[in-house]
């Protein structure tokens, strides 16, 4: 009997060792981050510093792999497919829970077919307008789009991007009709405007027009969420010229559905740790946004409200899946 306790006693031991050793050899080779858009916009900068920073917490690389095309469903498909280890990831934006109601059929689902990480980060946008418009201020931009009806253009970075979205909304409130014109990436977007093949764009990343903004070649109207950005803190906001308008994003972690728990706390514990620290608060707000972390739970929560909120929102402006 004695010797059987002690055969169960150095099996148990045993197995939890194991599993401890299992448990602990995660992650034991470079993760790959997935970007599913292109490089030079603001989802693509915070992944890279979040990828530099993770590596350094964790002792193994994790790289980028921008995925850009069809309003991030390349991307997204890419992951949704990967092997759930926890060696795939995908860095999210407002998109991801648009698509559904812009797209008729979409090659994933965009809630089972993914474990949420983590929330990193809530996103502004700046409205922009090239240095040779008429326009000075966000209501001289109302009334020469009111003026000139379905004349003037706007950039986005894609169809349900939240450049779009935004952009859409603002013409609902501004009872302007200003066309969208869709480009492969910010840095393209921004150079069209600047050769005033558009009239407006609203930037998702602060840093990357500020250059511009203070050099003269662009001019910044208004800010897209109901508070003025510490970097920018002369720029309005677009709702002291249209009461209510509040417009903002999010970027967040998601793993293939099927992740192991234990790998998701992982990760979202050291994603928690960067998110949090002076550094990573710094850089965001250079981007002219603000870190958040989340549970999985509070991230699953998020996109699922999401999803509902834009689905009503895109009902009512008109806009059917494509």
């Amino acid at each position: 009997m004695k010797k059987l306790r002690f055969v169960q006693t150095l099996a148990t031991v045993v197995l939890c060792s194991a599993m401890g050793v299992a448990s602990a050899a995660y992650p034991e080779r470079p993760i790959r981050l997935v970007v599913p858009s292109g490089a030079g916009g603001v989802t693509d900068s915070l992944a890279r510093s979040l990828a530099q920073m993770l590596s350094a917490n964790i002792g193994q690389q994790v790289f980028v792999d921008n995925r850009p095309g069809a309003s991030g469903i390349i991307g997204s498909q890419a992951v949704a497919t990967a092997a759930p280890d926890g060696y795939t990831l995908l860095m999210v934006f407002p998109s991801h829970v648009v698509n559904p109601s812009l797209f008729a059929s979409i090659p994933y689902d965009t809630v089972k077919s993914f474990s949420p990480v983590s929330l990193v980060s809530n996103v502004s946008m700046v409205f922009v307008v090239s240095k040779d418009s008429p326009a000075n201020t966000l209501q001289e931009f109302v009334d020469y789009a009111r003026k000139n009806p379905g004349k003037l253009n706007f950039a986005s970075v894609g169809s349900g991007s939240l450049g779009h979205l935004g952009a859409e909304i603002f013409n609902s409130m501004a009872e302007t009709n200003v066309v969208h014109i869709p480009y492969k990436g910010s840095p393209q977007a921004l150079a069209a405007l600047m050769a005033n093949e558009v009239d407006m764009y609203f930037v998702a990343s602060a840093s990357s027009v500020l250059p511009q903004v203070r050099s003269g070649r662009v001019k910044a109207l208004g800010v897209s969420i109901n508070t003025r950005l510490p970097v920018i803190p002369t720029v309005p906001t677009i709702a002291e010229t249209l009461p209510a308008y509040d417009v903002g994003g999010w970027n967040g972690i998601l793993a293939p559905a099927g992740t192991p728990p234990e790998v998701v706390n992982f990760l979202q514990q050291e994603i928690a740790k960067v998110v949090k620290s002076d550094e990573f608060a710094q850089i965001l707000k250079n981007e002219g946004a603000t870190s958040v972390a989340s549970t999985p739970a509070e991230f699953d929560e998020v996109i699922k409200k999401d999803i509902q909120r834009w689905a009503k929102l895109l009902k009512d402006l008109g806009v059917k899946p494509q």
